[in-house]
């Protein structure tokens, strides 16, 4: 009995310790985790920290949901002197709600001073006015930052948002601006200026590459494990590693033919960059299939390339319409153009698709069309001329009396 009585001790001791909890918890797979935040005030506080939800995600792939979709007209990026104009009746920030909290977010008023969307990364939000204003959003925590003015101008550019783990409950950020030029010459540097959130200033710096490129012009890169992938031209894509000691960015041409209508870049299951294209009559995904050491030898001038693109699916629309009749014959697709639209985070089984003013998604594996319900169908949006991306946030619990916490602690 006092065997029993002192390893229960031991273990209420133990537990009682955030440390040791905390390092119990992070074993545990995530359908297990958020279940555990009805066991006590502590263990739910825990759980829905800031620190505690980074450390977890970094050892352990959490799953995401669809928010909705935002719009980024590209009429108003780069606008000249005297150019088009964004008219009052439309919303400089667009959302297509796919959820009760997308609607929310949507009508709150939030989005309205903070720009133009740009990008996302782990539901946090990078938007602003080019080239002067950004602003980074958390709509969890509604921390709000509002980035200092950039020291260099840049007449035309692509960006880059990376969200990083952080040991505190602070958002830890970096946002990369890099000029693309204008003349039609490529060129071997690129000249880069890059913010972080924990020296809360501008850093101006050039990259080298080994062979002349030129960046695509407002487009935002895909990141993956910290590593940026831009599009250049040509039909190239740009790699830079803002961790790497060297300055240096590489260059990889993409695979396939390039009489597509549209192409996407995302992150694949297995952690690789995974590449789409699409014309009228079908589309394809290929994997960049990475050496040992990552991408090192991109970089490296006198080091032959390990690295190569394998084609993992190929889909014709017709095929796919034929085997989906319910969805064929409810949205009338026949007699409308399809394209690839986005991938899913971390996902290589399923994309969506959009044909008309109407978003599905296609499951690779049981060759599955599922339309995908949005609030704003029938509004004003140029297709033709805008870029539709899904905004998705970490399945993770939240809990407001984590954040209200922290603002009295704040106070």
């Amino acid at each position: 009995m006092k065997t029993g009585k002192l390893m229960r001790d031991s273990i209420q001791t133990a537990l009682s310790c955030d440390d040791i909890l905390c390092d119990i918890l992070l074993r545990l797979p995530p359908d297990t985790i958020s279940k555990l935040i009805i066991v006590s005030k502590r263990w739910l506080h825990l759980i829905c920290s800031h620190s505690f939800r980074h450390s977890y995600m970094g050892q352990w792939k959490v799953g995401s949901y669809l928010v909705g979709f935002f719009v980024c007209n590209s009429l108003y990026l780069g606008r000249p002197q005297g150019g088009i104009r964004r008219p009052r009746s439309e919303p400089a920030l667009p959302v297509l709600s796919t959820t009760r909290e997308g609607d929310d977010l949507k009508f709150s008023g939030i989005l309205k001073r903070f720009g133009y969307f740009i990008d996302s990364c782990n539901g946090i939000l990078l938007c602003g006015r080019h080239p002067k204003t950004y602003f980074v959003w958390d709509p969890v925590t509604k921390q709000e930052h509002k980035l200092p003015r950039p020291r260099v101008y840049f007449e035309e550019l692509c960006m880059a948002f990376i969200v990083e783990n952080c040991p505190d409950d602070n958002l830890c950020y970096k946002v990369i601006r890099a000029k693309c030029e204008c003349r039609l010459e490529e060129v071997s540097r690129v000249t880069i200026e890059t913010y972080s959130s924990k020296n809360t200033t501008w850093c101006y710096s050039t990259l080298t590459c080994s062979s002349p490129l030129s960046l695509c012009p407002w487009t935002v890169a895909t990141v993956i494990g910290g590593v940026i992938h831009w599009y250049a031209s040509r039909g190239n894509i740009a790699i830079f590693d803002p961790d790497h000691e060297e300055k240096r960015i590489g260059l990889m041409k993409l695979p396939g033919p390039f009489d597509f209508d549209e192409q996407v870049l995302g992150e694949s299951s297995d952690g690789c960059l995974q590449y789409g294209w699409s014309s009228n009559s079908g589309l394809q995904i290929w994997v960049l299939e990475k050496e040992q050491d990552g991408y090192i030898s991109i970089f490296s001038t006198n080091k032959e390339t390990n690295i190569r693109w394998n084609l993992r699916y190929k889909l014709n629309f017709k095929i796919m319409w034929k085997r989906n009749p319910t969805v064929t014959n409810t949205f009338s697709t026949r007699s409308k153009e399809n394209g690839i639209l986005s991938f899913l985070p971390c996902n290589s089984k399923s994309v969506f698709i959009r044909s008309g003013s109407n978003i599905f998604r296609y499951d690779f594996e049981n060759e599955k069309v599922e339309a995908v319900q949005y609030e704003g169908k029938g509004s004003s949006i140029l297709w033709d001329f805008s870029k539709v991306v899904p905004y998705f946030k970490p399945s993770w619990p939240q809990s407001s009396l984590c954040h209200a916490e922290k603002s009295i602690n704040e106070l």
